[in-house]
C-alpha cells in the first residue's frame, strides 16, 4: 500500500468516526477565503491589500498637494506653451516668442518677455490686459495700470491670490495656477530660465496680484 493510499484510508476512517469533520473542514476553508478577500479589499494586510492602500494614500496626497487649484482659459493658453525656449539661447527671441510680442501694441522687438507672455495668454483667453487691451511689455507698466484700474492687490499678511491671477514679482511676472496649504504660490511663467515653465514662489515673494477678470 502506498503512502497516499494509506492517508486516504485514514481520512475515510476519521470521517466514519466523526461525520461532521468534513463539514467543519469545508467551513474553515470558506472562512479563510472570506478573510483573504476582506483583507485585499480594505488594504489591511500584505500583498494586493497593501498595494491598494498605498495607491489610495498616494491619490489623496495628490488631491491635497494644493489647497486651491484649477484652470482658466488663460492658464490653459499658457500651459499649451510649456517648453517653449529662446532660439538661440539667451536671445530673448524665437518664432513663438515673437508671437507673444504681437499681443502688445506697437509690435516691440526682442527683450525680456515675461510680460509679453502674460499679455499673450490673457489675449488668447479673451481678457486682454490694458484699458484698450493693448497688453504690456513691462512689468512695472502692467502693475501701474492694474493699480489705477482697481485690479491690483498688493501682497501682505492674509492675502491669498486666486487661481488665474497675474503674479507681480520683482521685474518678473507669471500666472497663478495654484496655492498650497503653506501659502506657496504655483505659477506658469514665460522667460523663466529662458523658457516657459511652471514654478513656485514663497507666499511673501510677490509684490502683488492682478485680477484679470
Amino acid at each position: 500500500m502506498t503512502l497516499a493510499t494509506t492517508l486516504d484510508r485514514i481520512a475515510q476512517l476519521q470521517t466514519l468516526a466523526d461525520p461532521q469533520a468534513a463539514a467543519r473542514a469545508a467551513a474553515a476553508q470558506r472562512a479563510a477565503a472570506a478573510a483573504t478577500t476582506t483583507t485585499a479589499a480594505t488594504g489591511t494586510g500584505t500583498g494586493t491589500g497593501t498595494t491598494v492602500a498605498s495607491s489610495t494614500g498616494f491619490a489623496t496626497a495628490l488631491r491635497t498637494a494644493s489647497a486651491t487649484v484649477g484652470s482658466t482659459p488663460m492658464i490653459d493658453a499658457a500651459r499649451s506653451q510649456a517648453g517653449v525656449v529662446e532660439q538661440p539661447p539667451g536671445s530673448n527671441d524665437s518664432p513663438q516668442i515673437a508671437t507673444y510680442r504681437q499681443a502688445v501694441a506697437g509690435s516691440p522687438g526682442p527683450g525680456p518677455w515675461c510680460a509679453y507672455f502674460v499679455s499673450w495668454a490673457a489675449s488668447q483667453a479673451g481678457t486682454p490686459l490694458g484699458d484698450q487691451g493693448q497688453g504690456f511689455g513691462s512689468v512695472d507698466h502692467m502693475w501701474s495700470w492694474a493699480q489705477g484700474a482697481g485690479r491690483g492687490v498688493p501682497n501682505g499678511p492674509g492675502v491669498v491670490p486666486n487661481v488665474g491671477d497675474v503674479i507681480v514679482l520683482n521685474q518678473h511676472t507669471g500666472i497663478v495656477t495654484g496655492v498650497r496649504p503653506d501659502g506657496t504660490v504655483e505659477t506658469i511663467e514665460g522667460n523663466s530660465s529662458d523658457r516657459v515653465a511652471e514654478r513656485t514662489h514663497p507666499a511673501g515673494e510677490a509684490i502683488g496680484y492682478i485680477r484679470v477678470a
